[in-house]
């Protein structure tokens, strides 16, 4: 599959990176283990053929928003969906994403988009796979997405314009 992000990373101020990670050697991994939506989800998954992590960064790289995405060319419907990567994928699927200081969740998902869409152009759709949670509900809904789709045990929302977001340095 096309999608190298392996070495994707951008600085958004003196302070702040987003970083795409494909490595599963990568030290920001290990804190997949603090995902509270899908922790059974491996390392191993999140970054194989057609998946990455993006992390939201410090100054010291410490991660403050994680997001783990998958590559399609359809909008899956539950976590099995997420098996079958696609080889030119048009929809990019945040199936989890966790923060560690308030807002930066926001932020790593709209610096996120506009990555995909820079590193990744034949990705025009932007959707989750959310739980079926008050709270997931919520976030999407405050930061402009809709509900694409209600499945058995998850919802789509679908982001249909990303927010405007400073401009970055690349590095």
């Amino acid at each position: 599959m096309g999608l190298n992000f392996k070495n994707y990373n951008i600085r958004i101020n003196r302070f702040i990176m987003l970083q795409f990670i494909q490595d599963l050697t990568h030290r920001l991994l290990d804190f997949i283990k603090d995902d509270p939506v899908r922790p059974e989800i491996p390392k191993d998954f999140r970054v194989s053929d057609g998946r990455m992590v993006a992390a939201l960064t410090d100054e010291e790289q410490n991660p403050e928003a994680m997001v783990c995405v998958s590559f399609h060319d359809f909008v899956p419907e539950n976590v099995e969906g997420l098996n079958k990567t696609a080889q030119v994928p048009t929809t990019a699927i945040f199936y989890t994403i966790w923060s560690y200081k308030s807002g930066k969740g926001q932020e790593l998902l709209f610096r996120a988009v506009k990555g995909i869409q820079e590193q990744y152009p034949s990705v025009t759709r932007f959707v989750t796979l959310s739980p079926k949670t008050n709270m997931a509900r919520r976030f999407h809904l405050k930061n402009g997405a809709i509900v694409f789709r209600e499945n058995l045990d998850t919802t789509n929302y679908e982001y249909t314009v990303a927010k405007e977001t400073p401009k970055t340095e690349e590095k």
